[in-house]
């Protein structure tokens, strides 16, 4: 993404967004209504379905996708409440696409016999299709889905079950900035058949957004930052105006402004895939166990927070990570064998906050995303020498992203001493304490550090210190 010039106007940006959103759900809709995992399959060392649905089951995951439809995973699905995405394979299409009762036979095979008990409530045509070299694909892509959705109406489930197609983000020319957002002219036909599908059956625009590959082909610290939900100056759109804090928010927006210059902004958009790897090849740049857990985690966070993108406010769009468990015969560099959140002896790879055992109901504030339970003691604040304009983003950033700075706006009970020191040393600390209280929530490119000091003076309390 090109450079872009920093705001200093994002007090007025959070504080509109976050009063655009409610947070009053129980927190298993909370969770449900938003994340879900990918459950890839290339692999040989998979535990047994009953055990992953067990797995599932123990942690706030509500969505499950899966690439294809793996009847013993459906069926240990069954009862649980967990909504099941399933997949026509790329191989289906031309089958499906050419006779209707390939397609009665295929919802006969894999959708009848499971639901209600399993709930299906998507299928996804083919993946990527429309980015694929062979070509032969792409005009049979509608045709496919048109008579699986007709096969579904017939069997009175078309209401309850949408038919869709997954894209990688090449689907478009145009990304940057988000505003400019435009789909590959040369797909226009093939895409206008296919939003006029998914409108007229409430059907979402399902899409592969990766902040990993855009840090690879710009592997600075300040594009590390933006990628992983961290502190950073942000990227302002030069088009609206409206500035962005992280790069899977502009890649979502970017999808939406596309939908809107083919006149479907009305499309619900679902992230289909996205996700980071916990290691690599030595060549490859990015993969960690540290900055997985930071995407994803993160990433969950911000999903939760309900304070949407910048073109989509007070909403979050549904989301599947990539992916359950790692994939040890994938193909490709090492990274594409690491992006589980699971080992496959069904222990963590790193934690970010799935356990229901490790959460608490969020809070019902219109300005707090769900507060994990504090993990160390003490307070997050600026180091000294820090200049006035670095600590100003830092506020602006902190504010930008759901937490309440009321506190230090006139009147406020840490307005005084009106400087931007005080004020930057409790957006910071309260950004810090509200997104888990992990060392990089007090980085800020290098311009904070931890105090076993409480800041809190007179009536300004700094939240934080021992549990």
């Amino acid at each position: 993404m090109a450079s872009i010039l920093l705001s200093l106007s994002l007090l007025a940006i959070a504080l509109s967004l976050a009063g655009s959103f409610v947070a009053s759900l129980s927190f298993s809709n909370y969770s449900q209504s938003f994340v879900g995992v990918n459950y890839g399959q290339v692999a040989d060392n998979l535990p047994p379905p009953e055990a992953t649905a067990k797995l599932l089951k123990s942690t706030t995951v509500g969505k499950l996708r899966l690439y294809g439809a793996d009847p013993a995973i459906i069926k240990a699905l069954a009862n649980s409440g967990i909504e099941i995405v399933i997949g026509a394979a790329n191989g289906d299409i031309p089958s499906l696409a050419a006779d209707p009762n390939a397609a009665t036979q295929w919802v006969n095979a894999n959708v009848v016999p499971y639901y209600p008990g399993s709930k299906i409530t998507l299928i996804t045509v083919g993946n990527e299709i429309l980015t694929l070299a062979d070509e032969g694909l792409v005009p049979q892509l509608v045709p496919a889905m048109r008579n699986l959705q007709n096969a579904l109406n017939a069997a009175s489930l078309g209401g309850k079950i949408r038919v869709s197609t997954v894209h990688s983000m090449a689907v478009l020319t145009q990304s940057d900035p988000p505003s400019s957002g435009l789909f590959n002219p040369a797909l226009q036909d093939t895409l206008k058949q296919l939003l006029t599908l998914l409108k007229d059956n409430k059907a979402p625009f399902t899409i592969n957004p990766y902040p990993f590959f855009a840090y690879q082909s710009d592997p600075r610290p300040e594009t590390l930052a933006f990628c992983l939900f961290q502190p950073n100056s942000g990227r302002v759109d030069s088009g609206n105006g409206k500035l962005y804090t992280n790069m899977f928010d502009a890649q979502v927006d970017a999808v939406h402004s596309a939908l809107s210059a083919m006149g479907f902004q009305d499309v619900e958009i679902v992230v289909a895939e996205t996700g980071w790897p916990s290691r690599g090849d030595s060549n490859e740049v990015g993969p960690s166990v540290e900055n997985a857990k930071a995407y994803n985690g993160n990433l969950i966070t911000h999903l939760r927070s309900l304070v949407g993108s910048p073109l989509m406010p007070g909403k979050s769009v549904e989301t599947y990570i990539f992916a359950l468990y790692d994939e040890n015969l994938k193909p490709g560099p090492g990274s594409e064998r690491a992006f589980g959140l699971f080992k496959t002896d069904l222990s963590m790879s790193y934690d970010v906050g799935l356990a229901k055992s490790s959460q608490q109901t969020p809070s019902t504030s219109p300005t707090a995303p769900v507060t994990p339970a504090p993990n160390t003691a003490g307070w997050c604040v600026p180091k000294a020498g820090v200049s006035d304009n670095q600590l100003q983003s830092n506020i602006d950033y902190a504010c930008s992203q759901g937490i309440d700075c009321r506190p230090i706006q006139p009147g406020g009970a840490c307005f005084e001493p009106n400087t931007v020191a005080s004020h930057a040393a409790f957006a910071m600390n309260l950004y810090y304490q509200t997104f888990g209280r992990n060392q990089w929530n007090c980085d800020f490119s290098q311009t904070a550090t931890l105090t076993s000091q409480n800041p809190s003076y007179n009536a300004c309390v700094y939240t934080g210190g021992s549990t």
